[in-house]
């Protein structure tokens, strides 16, 4: 386990809730007292936290037949005042300011309004502030949503690029097996070079929360890819922050892979919001994927899907509608449809602005 320096900490809403679906209060108090013991050793601490429906749950009594939406709505929008405001009132013991974020996918879409709000919790940070960060579920429509907050603790770590991400869930990590069997045992280290892992992975979803453990894997797997340390680890562990920050934690480790620019760090996650498709020839295809890549130019496109303007995120698929990667458009599609297959032209992508899909 390496050093952390920025750490964003996901808490789970199963280690939040207690068995009868009502807030735990007394782990909540634990685990705040815990990420202070982390800022009080110079640790900047950025906390995702679920757990909004299970106190809308227990404030807001709703008859049975209600539709499933609104309910969730409903508890959402009335448990994260209290979600907070609990955060709050534990941290303020600790001579702690906290702040609130709300966001939703479309946050992270668009890259001005992505550094925006990267320079808000930097600002935060820089002024001994702890930001809290959940989604806007009120006002989330389906295809919107995050998988769970285990993808909005991905995209917040790439994007504030910090060193460590820490998933609390209610397991000591990802096991060969059925974490209740006695038989599975504990992975403890996910290696950058290791053959696949989620074979093992029980596709059985915990009673709350949207992921399961495949969620958490892939997204894991992602953020490590990208050079930040993940650790996925028991939030009811007594002094899980503690052996954290003393390296003897019993969690699954995901050793990170070198360090990526910060506009690849965007664009890794942009699979679930492009805004167009480009098909490229092999020529473009083996230039992006060499050693050395280089940019797409119009000379290398086919084909040109979608609506899209200067600064969309863009899909990149080969001949066979294979996906490659993902890109920046440099000017709109406009432009770009007058300009496919022709030579000397612009870069539709710049290698910066360019991420490519792992092939293995």
């Amino acid at each position: 386990m390496l050093d952390s320096k920025l750490l964003v900490i996901k808490i789970g809403s199963n280690v939040l809730t207690q068995e009868n679906g009502l807030p735990d209060l007394d782990r909540m108090e634990k685990l705040v007292a815990q990420i202070q013991a982390l800022t009080s050793l110079g640790k900047k601490v950025v906390l995702v936290s679920s757990g909004a429906v299970a106190f809308g749950r227990q404030a807001i009594p709703l008859p049975e037949k209600l539709n499933p939406v609104f309910k969730k709505q409903i508890w959402a929008s009335t448990g994260q005042i209290r979600l907070i405001n609990q955060y709050q009132n534990f941290f303020e013991k600790h001579k702690q300011p906290v702040a609130q974020i709300l966001v939703t996918k479309e946050d992270f879409r668009d890259r001005k309004h992505f550094l925006n709000m990267k320079n808000c919790v930097q600002a935060l940070l820089s002024q001994g502030i702890l930001p809290i960060i959940n989604e806007n579920d009120t006002v989330t429509i389906t295809e919107l949503m995050f998988t769970d907050n285990d993808e909005l603790a991905s995209l917040t770590a790439a994007m504030i690029n910090a060193d460590t991400m820490m998933l609390l869930t209610n397991v000591d990590g990802i096991f060969t097996g059925n974490p209740s069997d006695p038989d599975s045992q504990l992975i403890e280290k996910v290696a950058s070079k290791m053959p696949e892992v989620s074979n093992y992975i029980s596709a059985s979803k915990s009673s709350f929360g949207r992921g399961g453990m495949l969620t958490k894997y892939a997204m894991a797997k992602k953020s490590a890819d990208l050079g930040i340390q993940v650790i996925i680890a028991n939030g009811k562990r007594e002094n899980v922050l503690g052996e954290f920050a003393d390296k003897s934690l019993r969690c699954t480790w995901f050793e990170p892979q070198k360090a990526k620019h910060g506009a690849k760090k965007w664009l890794a996650h942009g699979e679930h919001y492009y805004v167009g498709e480009i098909t490229i020839n092999e020529g473009a295809k083996s230039s992006l994927t060499a050693e050395v890549i280089r940019s797409l130019l119009p000379i290398g496109i086919i084909k040109l899907e979608g609506e899209f303007s200067k600064g969309d995120i863009l899909l990149i698929r080969d001949e066979t509608g294979h996906k490659i990667g993902l890109g920046r458009a440099e000017y709109s599609s406009k432009v770009a449809n007058e300009r496919i297959g022709q030579k000397n032209q612009k870069a539709l992508i710049h290698y910066d602005y360019l991420y490519i899909f792992d092939h293995d």
